[in-house]
This record gives structure tokens, C-alpha cells and sequence, in this order.
């Protein structure tokens, strides 16, 4: 069941990877970039990684991909602001594709299918083995952490603050 849930998910994640590069407008390719993350997400589910499954959710898909969002429509791309590529770009391009499916189909005739992996250790990868460790020997340099970033964040704060001019 779960190398069915995984090729299919791993077909998904390669189908947006491609319409990521192969979409014409870059708003529609940052969307399913955001699609190929949320399958990434997935397979780290099924790695039984939790906490990096949370991470790249909240990380990647919730502030980087806001972040390019903001940005491309803060640019306003246009087909007239975009200028000309000449031919000799185009066929430096065509050269690397044909090295990149050179390089895929080798790569593809040398690998070989084995048994999945079963861990020795079930609980690896799990949040709360995250947590007993970064809450027992490693308590002062998480807390030193905190207050590390505490700092910073009150530092950009008052460094962004304007300064009233008295009249």
C-alpha cells in the first residue's frame, strides 16, 4: 500500500516539477511549485519524519512561497518589458536539456529497484524524540538560541522604527 502511495505521490511531485519549469506565467509556476513542495511534504510523511514534514509545510510553503507570490506581482511581469533572447542563448539551452536527458536516462538504466527500507527503529524521525532531546541535553543551547533570536527580532524592530521629528 505504501509503495503505491508513493510512486503515485512521486509521479505528482515530477508532473508539477515539470509544469513548474514548463508554465508561461510565473504566478501559475510558483503555484505548483507550492504543489511540488506540499508532495515533498508527503513523502517526508511517509518517511516518517514529522518534524521535517511540519517544517517544509510552514517554511517553504507558508513564507518562501508567500514571499515569491509578493514579489512576481510586485514586479507586474509583462511580455513587452521582457526582453528578446538571442539564438545563440537558445541553443546553449537546447544543449544543457539534451545533457540533462543524457544524464536522467543513464541514470534511470543504472539504478536498480531493491526492497524498501525498514527501520530497525520505528519511533526514528518522530517530534517527540525531537523534543526529549532538544529539552534534555541540549536545554541551555536551545534556550541561548531563543534568546539569540529574541535579540534580533527586537533589533530589526527598533532599527525599522522612524524617528519623530519634533516641529
Amino acid at each position: 500500500m505504501s509503495t503505491q502511495v508513493f510512486y503515485f505521490v512521486a509521479t505528482l511531485s515530477i508532473i508539477f516539477s515539470l509544469m513548474v519549469i514548463f508554465a508561461k506565467n510565473p504566478i501559475h509556476s510558483v503555484l505548483y511549485l507550492i504543489l511540488t513542495f506540499f508532495t515533498f511534504t508527503v513523502h517526508y510523511v511517509l518517511l516518517n519524519a514529522q518534524f521535517l514534514a511540519v517544517v517544509n509545510f510552514i517554511v517553504y510553503m507558508g513564507a518562501i512561497m508567500v514571499l515569491f507570490l509578493f514579489v512576481l506581482m510586485l514586479l507586474n511581469l509583462n511580455n513587452e518589458t521582457e526582453p528578446s533572447k538571442s539564438p545563440l542563448i537558445k541553443i546553449v539551452g537546447v544543449i544543457a536539456g539534451c545533457c540533462l536527458v543524457v544524464t536522467l536516462v543513464g541514470s534511470f538504466k543504472a539504478a536498480t529497484i531493491t526492497s524498501p527500507l525498514i527501520l530497525k527503529n520505528p519511533g526514528l524521525g518522530l517530534v517527540e524524540n525531537l523534543g526529549k532531546e532538544l529539552f534534555g541535553p541540549f536545554l541551555l543551547p536551545f534556550e541561548l538560541s531563543s534568546l539569540l533570536l529574541l535579540a534580533a527580532m527586537v533589533g530589526a524592530v527598533l532599527l525599522s522604527k522612524r524617528d519623530e521629528v519634533e516641529i
